[in-house]
C-alpha cells in the first residue's frame, strides 16, 4: 500500500472523525508515533490450506512492558488501515500508553504486513485467499514467538479490527484477561454481506481493473463511492456536504482512494468469511469465551451491523456500550470522550 495523506478524508474512517468530528485529542501523532517494524513468519500455513511464503508482519510499539508482562494491549488495525494511521487514535490517546504496553499490528493483506501488493513470490492475484482467523494467528505467532508472551491484559479492535478480537476470543480464550471489540461483529449477517459484496464486484467490474492485473495505483471510485455511502448516515452526509460543495467532493473520494485493489479484494474476502461461530450458533460461541468483554456498537452503523455484536453481548452478559450519534460506523470518534471513558474504565476494573 502507498501510504495515504492524512488530509484524505474517506480513506480511513477514523480520519474522517477527526475532521469531521474535530476530536483533537485524537490527533496528537508525533507525540506518540514509533517506528515501523517488522516479524518474519517464515511459511505461513493458512486455515484453507494456502501458504503465504516468506510471511511478514508490520507492527508498532508504545509504552514500555512491565517486569510481569502484564500490561500488555494487542491492537491489530480495521479495513484497509495500518498502524501508520491508527497510531493517531489510539496510542496514548484511546489505550493510556504511560500505563500499557501497546503493540499495534498491521493486520494481512494491508500492504505493510505480507498482501498482494508487496509479495515477490506471490505477487497480485496468486496472493492465497486468507481469513480473519488467519489474521489472528499470524498475530498470535508474533505475541508468541517474536515477543515471547504466553498472556496479555487485553486485545481490542475498531471495525475489520473488532472482528479480529472476536475471532481471538475465540481462537485463544485463555491468551487475554479483557477484549474490546469497538463497531466490530462476530458474524457477517445479510446487510454486512451485500455491502462488502457490492465492493468486491464494484472493483471486478471495473474496465481498469483487469482482472487483478493493473497497472500503478489507479483510484476506485465506485467502490470508494459505496464505502463513503454506508461510512455514516443520510443525515451525517447532509449536514457536513451541502449541495453546492458536492461535486468537488464527490471527485475528492472517487479519485483520491489509492489503496491497493487486490490488497482491497483480499481483505473483502477475509471480512466476508468472518464468523466466530464456524457455522454454529452465537449462544453455544459465548460459552467458549473466558475472557472479560466489553462490546461498543454504533446503533445507526450501516457499515458493520450493530446487531450481531449486541446479541453476542447479551449472550456472555458482557458489558455494551451502545453509541446513539448519527455518525454511524465513525461514532466511535464523534463520540470519542464516551468511547474513551468506557475503554478506560473498562480497563481498570471500574466497570
Amino acid at each position: 500500500m502507498r501510504h495515504p495523506s492524512f488530509q484524505t478524508l474517506r480513506k480511513i474512517f477514523f480520519l474522517n472523525f477527526i475532521l469531521w468530528c474535530n476530536v483533537s485529542a485524537f490527533a496528537q501523532t508525533q507525540k506518540y508515533s514509533s517506528k515501523q517494524q517488522f516479524a518474519f513468519l517464515e511459511n505461513f500455513k493458512l486455515e484453507n490450506g494456502s501458504t503465504i511464503n516468506d510471511c511478514k508482519l508490520g507492527y508498532r510499539t508504545y509504552g514500555k512492558m512491565n517486569d510481569s508482562k502484564s500490561n500488555v494491549i494487542i491492537f491489530p488495525t480495521w479495513f484497509t488501515g495500518t498502524t501508520e494511521i491508527l497510531e493517531g487514535t489510539v496510542a496514548g490517546q484511546l489505550i493510556d500508553t504511560n500505563e500499557y504496553f501497546l503493540i499495534l499490528i498491521d493486520a494481512l493483506g494491508d500492504g505493510v504486513s505480507s498482501s498482494p501488493s508487496n509479495s515477490k513470490r506471490q505477487p497480485g492475484l496468486s496472493f492465497p485467499v486468507f481469513s480473519i482467523r488467519d489474521m489472528v494467528e499470524s498475530e498470535y505467532i508474533l505475541a508468541t514467538k517474536h515477543f515471547k508472551l504466553q498472556h496479555v491484559f487485553a486485545i481490542a479492535g475498531i471495525s475489520m479490527g473488532g472482528m479480529q478480537a472476536f475471532q481471538w476470543s475465540v481462537s485463544y480464550p485463555d491468551f487475554a484477561d479483557k477484549i474490546i471489540p469497538i463497531v466490530g461483529s462476530p458474524q457477517l449477517d445479510a446487510a454486512d454481506m451485500l455491502l462488502w459484496n457490492g465492493e468486491m464486484q464494484a472493483i471486478r467490474r471495473d474496465t481498469a481493473y483487469h482482472n487483478g492485473k493493473y497497472k500503478g495505483n489507479p483510484p476506485i471510485p465506485a467502490a470508494s463511492i459505496m464505502h463513503e455511502l454506508a461510512l455514516t448516515t443520510p443525515s451525517a452526509l447532509a449536514t457536513q456536504v451541502t449541495r453546492d460543495s458536492f461535486d468537488n467532493w464527490l471527485l475528492r473520494i472517487s479519485g483520491t482512494d489509492r489503496f491497493d485493489w487486490n490488497n482491497r479484494i483480499r481483505q473483502l474476502q477475509a471480512m466476508l468469511g468472518n464468523d466466530i461461530t464456524k457455522g454454529g450458533s452465537l449462544e453455544e460461541t459465548a460459552k467458549k469465551i473466558h475472557a472479560k468483554m466489553l462490546v461498543i456498537t454504533s446503533k445507526q452503523d450501516h457499515m458493520v451491523n450493530p446487531i450481531p455484536a449486541a446479541k453476542f453481548a447479551g449472550y456472555l452478559h458482557a458489558n455494551l456500550v451502545e453509541l446513539e450519534s448519527d455518525c454511524g460506523h465513525i461514532a466511535p470518534g464523534c463520540e470519542g470522550e464516551k468511547t474513551k471513558a468506557a475503554v478506560s474504565s473498562f480497563l481498570s476494573g471500574k466497570d
